[in-house]
């Protein structure tokens, strides 16, 4: 049966989730809400996006009377989260005499002191301002019945352990306790064993995250490329809104404004920004106004837009599980969505620990080309240059300039010419990427020098599993390999050469650091020499 019409859930609640237009549970839902209903404290693992809010929320507003005394307590990690689930709850419970109340930071306390005197059943809070509350007496939570805790993982990683200890504390001791985490660290087991009552665990898979709805694609980039490629890539996939993922604070500064001076709508979202500059890039970005908001995880944290219709890491994430975080922010909702990743040659194997823990291989794209970049955006522009002539002024600043270029050239060469001129000098990939000149390979292959050979136990058949492990290439593209005592030369194709040059240099073979770099012209006859490696040693 659907738990959607369990006979436990009040029917104001069900009316309401026929109106919101939920048919079928998705998986956190379907196995947390029968548990929760029926007054069990609950575990439930899962990411941002798969419906945990109603998961939690149905049970709660199931359970609560007519007393407007606070009877549940919603602990998220940012004031973001809290504004979200405050509105997800206020729709579920239209059809119940409910008043719900986020508490957060950056927010007047005073009108939160006034709403609580006034009664509120539901309040949803950060821990920082619901202690604050606590310390002051307008909050009182010896008649809570249901205590969440929301996203328990980043409130730990953002140093909230001891606050939520002191609050759960403070909270009526007969109550059903659920907790939400997208990850299981030792703290939050330890919290979970300490103030919970024998949970029962509801635990979704990965597969069930990574949905069938968001289209996973990663691009091999180098390095020295890599703004360019994500101007390509944008150009190509044309999002409608997109959230750009960064390493660092440093790297959302100034990437977004690479973005803004190259003529896209983008923002940063970063730590240093304080909260009223925060609420603005927000603001901007649910409404549209910017397309692109570029962000670190940490500054992520709590998001949920729902029409993100891409999301790009401009940054491979390092580990798994902030991969599956960040893409499932797209993709809402049923909606479709597609996460695009940008690897350089030392990330290959942040990637392929990511496509072990989800247990796909993503498939791989090239970068577009500027061919494929024209064709698509060719009614972009053709909108733009319209929209420039029919609300220009009759004289121009370049009327003088125009008339001479006219006089010696024909109109479709000089409005060629300056589409080259502002496409390609802001998208310029060089797409040899490096030039290595004559280094002695057969033809179409460029060879390389390494400084290390038998002496550390290299054969050829490890040097090939390094090098297509490394870079993402296939073993038998891998060319002759020429292996010495103390170094070694191997060719490989040119069009995979500087990812090879960006993904070996200064790097480990087989445990030991190497240099890398171009080889010389050889001369006419050397030692041992082995040709289609990968099968032999």
């Amino acid at each position: 049966m659907n738990v959607f019409e369990s006979e436990h859930i009040k029917p104001e609640v069900k009316k309401a989730i026929k109106e919101i237009g939920f048919e079928e549970p998705s998986p956190i839902q379907e196995q947390a809400i029968p548990k929760a209903l029926n007054d069990k404290d609950v575990i439930g693992q899962a990411q941002t996006g798969t419906g945990k809010t109603a998961a939690f929320g149905i049970p709660l507003l199931t359970k609560l009377n007519a007393s407007s005394h606070v009877q549940a307590l919603v602990l998220t990690p940012t004031r973001e989260l809290a504004i979200q689930v405050a509105g997800e709850l206020q729709k579920l419970s239209t059809h119940l005499h409910v008043t719900t109340l986020p508490v957060y930071g950056g927010q007047s306390i005073g009108h939160q002191i006034k709403a609580l005197k006034r009664g509120v059943q539901v309040v949803i809070g950060t821990p920082g301002r619901v202690q604050d509350h606590l310390r002051r007496k307008t909050l009182k939570l010896d008649r809570v019945k249901t205590l969440v805790l929301d996203e328990a993982d980043e409130m730990l990683d953002m140093g909230f352990i001891d606050d939520i200890e002191s609050i759960l504390k403070q909270t009526n001791e007969d109550r059903q306790t659920m907790l939400f985490s997208a990850t299981m660290p030792d703290p939050i087991r330890k919290l979970s064993r300490r103030y919970m009552k024998q949970p029962e665990t509801v635990s979704i898979s990965k597969s069930d995250v990574t949905a069938p709805s968001i289209e996973q694609i990663y691009f091999k980039v180098l390095e020295r490329n890599k703004l360019e490629s994500l101007c390509r890539v944008i150009d190509r996939y044309n999002p409608e809104l997109a959230i750009v993922f960064c390493r660092t604070k440093k790297g959302v500064a100034e990437l977004s404004e690479s973005l803004q001076a190259r003529g896209y709508f983008a923002d940063g979202l970063h730590g240093d920004l304080n909260q009223s500059q925060r609420d603005a890039v927000m603001k901007r970005f649910r409404e549209s106004t910017i397309e692109y908001l570029v962000a670190t995880d940490v500054a992520a944290r709590g998001l949920d837009v729902q029409n993100v219709t891409h999301v790009i890491n401009y940054d491979i994430p390092q580990d798994p599980e902030s991969y599956v975080h960040r893409i499932g922010r797209t993709g809402r909702a049923g909606k479709s969505g597609q996460a695009l990743t940008l690897v350089t040659p030392r990330e290959m194997k942040h990637l392929r620990s990511i496509e072990k823990e989800i247990k796909m291989s993503l498939p791989t794209r090239d970068i577009p080309t500027l061919e494929e970049v024209v064709e698509k955006q060719q009614d972009s522009w053709r909108q733009q240059i319209t929209g420039v002539i029919e609300h220009s002024e009759e004289t121009s600043i370049f009327d003088e300039l125009t008339r001479e270029l006219l006089e010696q050239y024909q109109p479709q060469e000089v409005i060629d010419a300056l589409l080259k001129m502002n496409y390609q000098t802001e998208n310029n990939i060089s797409e040899e990427g490096y030039y290595f000149g004559d280094t002695g390979a057969a033809k179409g292959m460029v060879r390389f020098f390494m400084n290390v050979g038998r002496n550390v136990s290299l054969t050829p058949k490890i040097l090939v599993d390094e090098i297509a492990d490394a870079v993402g290439i296939s073993k038998q593209s891998i060319g002759r390999i020429d292996l010495f005592e103390k170094f070694t030369f191997v060719e490989v194709p040119e069009d995979v050469a500087p990812f090879v040059y960006e993904g070996l240099r200064h790097s480990r073979v087989h445990g030991a650091r190497v240099n890398l770099e171009p080889a010389k012209p050889k001369p006419k006859r050397q030692g041992r020499q082995t040709s289609n490696p990968s099968v032999s040693n």
